[in-house]
């Protein structure tokens, strides 16, 4: 099909171009994409932060810009897609829900979801009722994973009862830490912080809580120091985190 990768036709910034031919017989270009050393592309604060925008402002469009309101029910890093450009795409519709705008409160027999980006009334439904806040509360794991470079797993937890990555980002805020950061100028760091603030006020336990995803995106494109420090997020039925 590519004739062995010998025909290069040019060189772009992530790989290279062939010229091949398909079996049923057009001619195709080819990119081969190059891989980095870790197996990843590093990407700027100032990127993640921008990336960090245009999935708010996808899902604040699918919640508030169609004639019926989409719940998508699966935000998580595998289904968002970018495109050579770094604009962001939500895929995977798999497990939406189409729901008339006026119904603030859906009904659902079952969970549905990735664990760890569950938003808790999936659980337990004493807590508040499901709703398009559902899918704030997996924006706010997106969120804080982008953040942090890393799994909403806390990286120093001991035992399984430390785990609860909130907690160990919630403090390490409280406590003017940078989280562990390297090589980061002082701008980045104050994106970094209020994508942190966000997520936060997006993970509130009740859904009455957290903010809708129009206000997300004016809170990410406004400044640091309007921002409030949320309440520290909680479990439920009962705390069983133990602190560092």
């Amino acid at each position: 099909m590519a004739r062995g990768f010998k025909d290069k036709l040019g060189e772009g910034g992530y790989g290279s171009v062939f010229s091949g031919k398909l079996r049923s017989g057009p001619s195709v270009a080819i990119k081969m994409l190059d891989k980095s050393k870790d197996g990843s592309i590093h990407l700027s604060y100032e990127k993640i932060y921008n990336i960090s925008i245009g999935v708010a402002r996808g899902i604040a469009y699918l919640h508030h810009g169609c004639e019926m309101q989409i719940l998508h029910f699966d935000i998580k890093p595998h289904n968002i897609l970018l495109d050579e450009k770094f604009n962001p795409k939500v895929s995977d519709f798999g497990l939406a829900k189409l729901y008339p705008i006026d119904n603030s409160i859906v009904t659902m027999t079952a969970a549905r979801g990735t664990i760890g980006y569950m938003a808790p009334e999936l659980f337990y439904k004493n807590i508040g009722g499901i709703s398009h806040k559902a899918d704030v509360y997996s924006f706010g794991m997106l969120l804080m994973e982008m953040a942090s470079k890393r799994k909403n797993l806390n990286p120093h937890a001991e035992h399984s009862s430390q785990l609860y990555y909130p907690f160990w980002i919630y403090n390490q805020l409280g406590e003017e830490k940078d989280m562990e950061m390297k090589d980061v100028t002082q701008e980045e760091k104050k994106i970094a912080k209020k994508m942190i603030i966000v997520a936060l006020w997006c993970i509130q336990l009740k859904p009455n809580d957290r903010p809708s995803m129009n206000k997300v995106v004016e809170m990410l494109e406004g400044d640091i120091e309007s921002l409030q420090i949320p309440p520290k997020p909680t479990l439920y039925p009962h705390e069983t985190i133990t602190e560092d």
